[in-house]
């Protein structure tokens, strides 16, 4: 769970909302006097001492929030799986003996066993809202950009958003209330549920349509170009480290990022195109009074699959979370209550942020 901890690691430094409550942070986060790990002994093995906290951090601990420690990630946040080849596995007390999913697993997990009240994380395709729902967590990525990022590690800079994972909605809410900018607070007029989620939206008391959207529909186009952009971004942030340091990822997240060396700049513009104009589509199909909501993730549990299951569930896990990732969107996960965890995905027009808290805390 803990890459290093502290009775607390860094104490407050002022008083606010958050008074009391403990953090833990991801292992992209500068933390003063720390050094980033990444999640890679290597990288952290040459990483010096952050000299001052990434925004994030700084602004939590203003508002009260002590660094109870920093917290383990999947290697450069680059896996969903929420396993890591040096450091093992957290683990769920949600699903005892199943993983916590990813990259924010170190986070997820310190909240779901009580060590920690929130967990400060990432989501750059799903590195949030995916731990969140296999921990039977609340899990908010916010809109692209409306958070800091600076002091963060990054891995695709057009899509990595600064995220929080609770164990209940008004302490997700608290702590947005330090983070977001302003924006609308006003629920939707409607919901347009996707992939069987209907039933579960009734819950929240707003009129639900089912409804038919093409990047859900047909998912494979969208996945391939997020892809091409993602990872051609993350080479370029990374590549020359890892071809310094052969051998030293494990071999599924050396190749994610290695495919993105193969991608040309004519791909990765066209990807781009792609995303801008699916994006155009879904927000005129939202209209500005719709939030979707579906999934949080893939059906099953990976650890519980085989190989072929679980390559399955990642695709089908992406298929949910990379929309929201690819178009900038807000996205927040909501336990379900099913067993293993699992959640249902809100996702809002761009600067809705607080409206989804608000949403969740006055249910």
């Amino acid at each position: 769970m803990w890459r290093v901890k502290g009775m607390p690691l860094a104490p407050a430094t002022g008083h606010g909302p958050l008074d009391g409550m403990r953090l833990a942070v991801k292992d992209l986060f500068a933390v003063t006097g720390f050094a980033v790990g990444g999640g890679n002994p290597e990288w952290l093995a040459e990483a010096l001492p952050a000299a001052e906290d990434a925004p994030a951090v700084a602004r939590l601990r203003a508002a009260g929030a002590v660094v109870q420690g920093i917290a383990h990630t999947d290697e450069l946040a680059y896996s969903l799986s929420g396993t890591n080849l040096h450091y093992g596995t957290p683990p769920n007390p949600a699903a005892p003996g199943l993983v916590t999913g990813g990259s924010s697993s170190g986070p997820a997990s310190a909240v779901a066993t009580g060590h920690a009240d929130i967990g400060l994380g990432t989501d750059t395709g799903g590195s949030i809202r995916v731990p969140a729902s296999c921990c039977g967590l609340f899990g908010l990525r916010p809109t692209h950009g409306s958070v800091p990022v600076e002091g963060v590690l990054p891995l695709a800079p057009s899509f990595d958003t600064v995220g929080w994972i609770t164990r209940d909605a008004r302490t997700l809410a608290a702590v947005g209330d330090v983070l977001l900018p302003p924006g609308p607070q006003a629920p939707p007029s409607r919901l347009l549920a996707i992939g069987g989620t209907a039933e579960q939206a009734a819950g929240f008391g707003l009129p639900v349509a089912e409804a038919s959207v093409p990047t859900w529909d047909d998912p494979d186009p969208l996945l391939l170009a997020f892809r091409q952009v993602q990872a051609a971004e993350a080479w370029r942030a990374h590549g020359a480290w890892i071809e310094a340091h052969p051998r030293a990822l494990g071999a599924d997240v050396e190749g994610r990022f290695r495919f993105g060396a193969n991608v040309s700049p004519a791909e990765e513009d066209a990807a781009r195109a792609r995303i801008a104009a699916w994006r155009d589509e879904l927000l005129d199909r939202l209209g500005g009074d719709a939030w979707l909501v579906l999934p949080a993730g893939g059906p099953g549990h990976p650890r519980q699959l085989s190989p072929a299951g679980r390559d399955d569930w990642r695709r089908e896990t992406l298929r949910c979370a990379v929309p929201a990732s690819a178009f900038g969107l807000p996205s927040v996960s909501v336990p379900t209550g099913a067993a293993p965890p699992a959640g249902l995905a809100f996702v809002a027009p761009p600067g809705h942020d607080r409206a989804l808290l608000r949403l969740l805390d006055g249910r």
